[in-house]
């Protein structure tokens, strides 16, 4: 147990100062195996590096970013706020409730959290807080209805979770179908609440020729989710193959289509996606050496007496399970958090007789639910910034939010079939 104390010191040490995460589990682990690994040889680490990044399947995660980055880029974000407005705007919060609505579709679309509360949040909490929504408040509605891009297929959070487990990512993917659209229920019910006790704005009822217009303008954008959906199910392409095909269909949609994808805005793109790409693949390259590490020193199956010796009833693993990833998710970043905690955990979810699909859910959910949860929160830290407010402020505002989204969590634990009913009819 010293190395493992070694190595996560060594990490959050190295974080402490300012070393970006996937640098300081690779720092961290060049600690322990000089301490702990004698006559190791160093070369070790760089092997073991590339050999996490050496995965066919890891190539959906810049595609798909890429894929969401030009749809941004290529107007899809004005024709899909229309479209939400002319259906929401007769509601009491409208602009709030279409905050949500529209994240739900950009969740379907880049699979990344942080680049759809970037995009989103630039054009909508400026405009929510000039329609007289409180700015933390809009702040934490951003936030909030963000973390269903790591939830709802493509998922760069599955993607990471099917590589370490060894298990499908295509049915991970629709295993985040049915829970993520709860989700976004969840928060389209606390948004309603809190603007009819606030008498927050009504924009007005739209008619059909408006609605019917607008829904034309965002059709090829609201597709997208659809057609990823559609082609995985009839097996006409596997992820990978999908996530490179919608980037040709976001190119086509841009260009063609909405004719707003000009060399410039695609060049812009692609930096964005590079350098977000870039972020991820350090993070998931440093896995290997850490769960190398992990492995050498017999430490998942030592952690599992322990645990087991504990307890050996699955529901109150589960509990326990939720309240460390709870802890995790407030301080660290989730790819970072899957890398460190799976090669653990998981093998112990399995030894209980706990569904993989299930398990796999209920990590990835605790761990989004960590980016609106002070004091990391990625999203919630970037909404209030956007919105010119405290981190302190935000964090009173997203309260209610957090309530219903734990409920979510809550109901996911103990039916399991949120999770496992949807692949299971899809693919048996």
């Amino acid at each position: 147990m010293a190395l493992l104390a070694t190595l996560v010191a060594g990490i959050f040490g190295f974080m402490l100062i300012g070393v970006p995460i996937g640098l300081a589990i690779i720092a961290g682990s060049i600690v322990a195996i000089l301490l702990f690994v004698p006559g190791a040889n160093l070369m070790i680490v760089p092997q073991q590096v590339f050999g996490g990044l050496d995965s066919f399947t890891l190539l959906a995660i810049p595609c798909f970013l890429l894929a969401g980055s030009l749809m941004t880029m290529g107007g899809l974000t004005d024709r899909l706020l229309a479209f939400t407005n002319t259906v929401l705007g007769r509601f009491r919060g409208g602009l709030a409730l279409s905050t949500v609505f529209a994240a739900t579709v950009f969740a379907g679309i880049s699979g990344s959290a942080v680049a759809d509360t970037s995009a989103l949040g630039r054009v909508l909490i400026p405009a929510m807080i000039r329609e007289g929504y409180k700015p933390a408040f809009s702040a934490a509605v951003m936030a909030s209805s963000n973390v269903l891009a790591p939830i709802i297929p493509p998922s760069i959070a599955f993607i990471v979770m099917g590589v370490l487990t060894n298990q499908s990512i295509t049915r991970l993917f629709l295993a985040g179908v049915i829970i993520g659209l709860v989700y976004g229920l969840a928060m389209l019910v606390i948004t309603s609440i809190i603007a009819h006790i606030r008498q927050y704005p009504v924009h007005g009822r739209s008619t059909g020729r408006e609605i019917w217009k607008s829904f034309r303008g965002a059709f090829w954008a609201l597709m997208m989710p659809v057609f990823i959906i559609l082609g995985i199910r009839t097996g006409i392409f596997n992820v990978t193959e999908c996530s490179a095909v919608a980037v040709v269909y976001a190119l086509f949609v841009g260009t063609v289509i909405y004719r707003e994808l000009t060399p410039a805005r695609i060049y812009k793109a692609l930096v964005e996606t590079a350098r977000l790409t870039a972020i991820i693949m350090i993070v998931v390259g440093a896995a290997r050496i850490f769960s190398w590490i992990l492995g050498y020193a017999g430490l998942p199956q030592q952690i599992a007496n322990a645990i087991l010796a504990v307890t050996d009833d699955p529901w109150v693993f589960l509990i326990l399970l939720n309240i460390l990833l709870l802890i995790v998710g407030m301080f660290m970043e989730a790819n970072a958090a899957l890398i460190m905690l799976v090669p653990v955990l998981f093998p112990i979810a399995l030894q209980l007789g706990l569904d993989p699909i299930h398990v796999s859910v209920v990590i990835v959910v605790n761990l989004c639910i960590g980016l609106i949860t002070p004091p990391v929160g990625l999203c919630l830290n970037l909404t209030s910034l956007l919105a010119r407010v405290s981190l302190e402020q935000a964090t009173r505002e997203v309260l209610p939010f957090l309530a219903f989204a734990l409920l979510v969590l809550g109901l996911l634990t103990f039916v399991p079939g949120l999770a496992t009913w949807f692949p299971n009819l899809v693919l048996g």
